[in-house]
């Protein structure tokens, strides 16, 4: 038995007694949770402080990014340790089952892909030696969680995920700093969570910074009995991280969004400047030779004018503080959505940071002096992605689609300047989280037949595929309907809907969004649902559709889209003529330990926004490295999934980028509407009464056939691609019908997915553009 699991469960006994005097089995999985992590926070605490002393001298990166959705710590932090089957086993013993600890929230640090992406990059980095550690904030409430109501809307609330305290954090309050608005100023106080490698003893740093108030109460307004004016610094303070992503409809909306970026940018930054002030002196002029700072997206992009202003009040002169800056920063871009891409009033931006607007406004006369075609400032507004580019080494797209789209489209006239800035590094996912954790099962298939833990060498799939007989498929296929069988108990328990574990399950899990074409989706079930009423699809393998995405609070759209399918779930789930062969469920609350449960337990994977639109999608490998068939559009990373495992192993349909692009001017969805009555029939069930109607449905029908006075018909081509769409869909399900052949399918795509570990993504930055070194060990 290992001794440091023995010494882990006697801690955790004695941790329990102490804290809250009671036994492991008496303790609640809250109080279990905190007792086992502060152990365990104190097992790695050598190795964590070894960690940080061998780096000191060398060159490091550092990651900003508005979000990390890390997940719930417990169980992944206890497999990279490579102890979770051995602490399992000795809780069991004890008469404590460590499944308790599902209850535990997840830590509402992020959204999406951008936030997700984020907690893989520093997983690989850290299981791979590499010297990275992550900023971003420590948000009180997350973006919110989610549930519906009787009418299938999605209702917010907030998600007070520390609530029981955060026993993966340390506070290190002795290197709180100041950062200063222009009508107030507050503490940044930092939180280090360590990130622990795999099969190494290396242990990264995310450091999130929370917000709090110079003084907290104002004791004269409180004993003038003015109650609300004692506490308003400390409310406006904490406003900065109270929740993810602030809803920005409004003036003051964008005003404490454009905070919480600098508090996030100049928090991070002081850090760096203290720690080089440490180990190379005052002399700033080899920061950059030091530091490799990577903007994921345009969040953190005020970090450049930020940095440029602290060396300037150092004494540097503005000239060699922008140069150091250029040689500090690089920028991934994750979007070539234009409402996505950060732009800033500059009126606005001064009432908040105005230093910072001075600085914008000096770099922006430095570019157009050296190249008057190009900008950042324009009609009063700073393009904060043109700012990213600019002042950067490199910026790099994140799939070979969507890098190309960059250089032919979006930064067209800065590539043509700067080519060599130009890179690709196409996303990947760590195989800990979603492999080995989430899919033990597969896991052990996988190592019975190639042998030694391929976890932390993905390359190593490749050897499944000469063995891929009907053996192997039949053992997949059994283990595939174990996933299912987990998640419809998961399923009943939190939505309150059964589903059958021999039903086809049909997966799209990701963000809400118009482009991510979750509507188009949402038709082709009414359009199914409507001919296996008629009678018209006879062999049709049963399917459940499996919805989950959280909405933005004000995306009034999307909101729509959310309540149109929960009312079609409600309609076909309830209608006895289809309940052998269609269900339907949207999953509340979807978040990263939702996810591995869904994903395991998925055949099909819904990557389907139009081509061009999808930077990359990680969710699409996720599924792949599971065993999910991608139905999909030649969009993102799926382009190079079909590649991988080749497109005979995948179901790609509608339009390219090319012939959307040469098309669009023409096309005309109501002719598609007007000539295909069952596309007529799916449509019109947004305002025809067969679910209840409203006027944002409405909206939704008449955005897709006519558009409106600022955007085109069918902006997103639903109908473009949706008669290729269905017979895609309609031909997986033909398909799934030879279990074994289509089990060939799943293995094959297994096997084709190395490329898509964020192992081999997180080494490509280090080498190409951080220039950094693994730590040796």
């Amino acid at each position: 038995m290992n001794e440091t699991c023995l010494n882990i469960l006697k801690w955790t006994e004695a941790q329990l007694k102490y804290t809250h005097d009671v036994s492991l089995t008496e303790a609640t999985p809250q109080e279990l949770h905190e007792a086992l992590a502060q152990v365990v926070m104190m097992t790695i605490s050598e190795n964590w402080n070894h960690s940080k002393r061998t780096r000191m001298p060398q060159r490091k990166a550092y990651y900003f990014s508005a979000e990390y959705l890390i997940g719930r710590l417990v169980y992944s932090n206890l497999y990279n340790l490579g102890i979770l089957d051995e602490m399992k086993k000795l809780f069991a013993e004890r008469g404590v089952d460590l499944s308790c600890l599902e209850e535990i929230e997840d830590a509402a640090l992020g959204n999406g892909g951008l936030g997700r992406l984020a907690a893989c990059f520093l997983d690989s980095a850290a299981s791979c030696n590499i010297p990275l550690s992550g900023y971003g904030l420590r948000y009180r409430f997350g973006l919110f969680k989610q549930s519906f109501d009787g009418n299938g809307s999605q209702c917010e609330a907030a998600d007070d995920w520390t609530k029981f305290g955060d026993p993966w954090a340390y506070r290190r309050y002795n290197h709180t700093v100041k950062v200063k608005f222009a009508d107030h100023t507050v503490l940044a106080v930092p939180y280090d969570v360590p990130v622990i490698g795999y099969g190494t003893k290396n242990i990264n740093t995310l450091r999130l910074w929370q917000c709090e108030a110079e003084e907290e109460l104002d004791f004269n307004a409180f004993n003038d009995q003015d109650y609300l004016r004692a506490l308003a610094q400390k409310n406006k303070a904490e406003d900065i991280t109270r929740v993810l992503y602030p809803n920005d409809s409004t003036w003051e909306g964008k005003r404490l969004r454009i905070k919480q970026q600098y508090f996030l940018c100049s928090a991070s930054l002081q850090d760096l400047m203290r720690v080089y002030k440490l180990t190379h002196g005052e002399d700033y002029s080899r920061f950059a030779d030091f530091f490799a700072v990577q903007l994921n997206d345009t969040h953190p992009a005020m970090s450049i004018p930020e940095l440029i202003r602290l060396l300037m009040a150092e004494g540097m002169a503005f000239d060699k503080a922008f140069d150091i800056a250029q040689k500090t920063f690089s920028y991934t871009n994750h979007t070539v959505m234009g409402e996505a891409l950060e732009k800033w009033n500059l009126d606005l931006l001064r009432s908040v940071v105005p230093e910072i607007v001075d600085i914008i406004l000096r770099i922006d006369q430095k570019l157009k002096e050296e190249h008057p075609q190009l900008f950042i400032v324009r009609d009063n507004t700073a393009h904060m992605a043109n700012l990213s580019v600019y002042v950067g080494s490199y910026v790099n797209g994140v799939a070979e689609i969507h890098s190309q789209i960059l250089k032919d489209d979006l930064f067209r006239d800065w590539y043509a300047v700067f080519p060599e800035r130009f890179q690709n590094k196409t996303n990947g996912v760590t195989p800990r989280r979603w492999m080995g954790l989430c899919n033990p099962e597969l896991t052990e298939l996988i190592r019975s037949y190639i042998g030694g833990d391929f976890l932390g060498d993905l390359d190593r799939l490749a050897e499944l595929k000469p063995l891929i007989d009907d053996e192997m498929v039949s053992r997949f296929n059994a283990i595939k309907r174990q996933k299912k069988e987990q998640l419809c108990k998961v399923i009943a328990k939190r939505e309150g809907v059964q589903l059958n574990p021999d039903f086809i399950f049909d997966v799209q899990v990701k963000r809400l969004h118009e482009y991510k074409r979750q509507l188009m989706n949402a038709l082709s079930v009414v359009d199914i649902y409507f001919r296996l009423k008629n009678g018209e699809l006879p062999d049709f393998q049963p399917t459940a559709f499996i919805f989950g995405a959280k909405s933005a609070p004000g995306y009034a759209r999307a909101k729509a889209i959310i309540r149109y399918i929960n009312r079609i779930a409600k309609l076909i789930n309830n209608d006895p003529d289809v309940s052998d062969k269609l269900k339907v469920v949207f999953v509340q609350n979807y978040n990263c330990s939702y996810a591995e449960h869904i994903i395991p337990a998925a055949d099909v994977s819904e990557q389907i926004s139009p081509a061009g639109t999808e930077a990359s999608g990680t969710g699409n490998m996720k599924l792949m490295l599971n065993g999910a068939v991608t139905l999909g559009t030649l969009d993102g990373a799926n382009v190079e999934i079909a590649k991988e495992a080749g497109i005979e192993n995948e179901y790609i349909f509608g339009a390219t980028v090319q012939e959307i692009n040469s098309g669009k001017d023409a096309y005309s969805p109501r002719a598609i509407y007007d000539h295909h009555p069952n596309v007529r029939r799916a449509l019109d069930t947004l305002i025809d009464g067969t679910v209840p109607t409203d006027c944002d449905q409405q909206e939704l029908y008449h955005a897709i056939l006519d558009g409106t006075n600022w955007h085109r018909a069918d902006h997103y081509y639903l109908l473009w691609d949706y008669l290729t769409y269905i017979d895609a869909k309609l031909r997986v399900n033909r398909d799934y019908a030879d279990r074994m052949a289509f089990g060939r399918k799943c293995l094959w795509n297994i096997a084709s997915g190395a490329k898509f570990s964020s192992d081999r993504t997180i080494r490509q930055y280090a080498e190409e553009i951080w220039h950094i070194e693994p730590t040796k060990y």
